[in-house]
């Protein structure tokens, strides 16, 4: 069981009826999508519409799944382009923070 500052899956198993298997599920359909490619090319095109709803789409479902770090710096993200501010800086610890928690699920799935 993996509990810390990036995942906190005694919490996700709360949620979902403490069925480790589903979660296992969701997480794998977390690392089939690439958010963060969507973010970063919806950011190089200026899209700033597109990459808020990309960094609250990843904010949302790393909330749902006790990805607590990737939901945090997703949510910083997602304010940083709503404000039309430079998230260079919060786009790059978003992608590092999503590195990580891959990292982590891939040891937690494996299990």
């Amino acid at each position: 069981m993996i509990n810390g500052e990036y995942i906190d899956a005694s919490a996700a198993l709360k949620r979902i009826g403490g069925n480790n298997e589903f979660y296992k599920k969701l997480l794998n359909q977390l690392l089939e999508n690439d958010h963060i490619g969507l973010i970063k090319n919806a950011l190089d095109s200026e899209d700033s519409s597109k990459a808020a709803r990309e960094a609250h789409s990843l904010k949302g479902v790393s909330a749902n799944l006790s990805l607590l770090k990737l939901a945090a710096v997703s949510a910083a993200l997602e304010k940083e382009i709503k404000d039309e501010k430079d998230c260079t800086g919060a786009f790059n610890e978003v992608k590092e923070a999503y590195d990580i928690t891959v990292e982590q699920i891939k040891l937690y799935v494996n299990q």
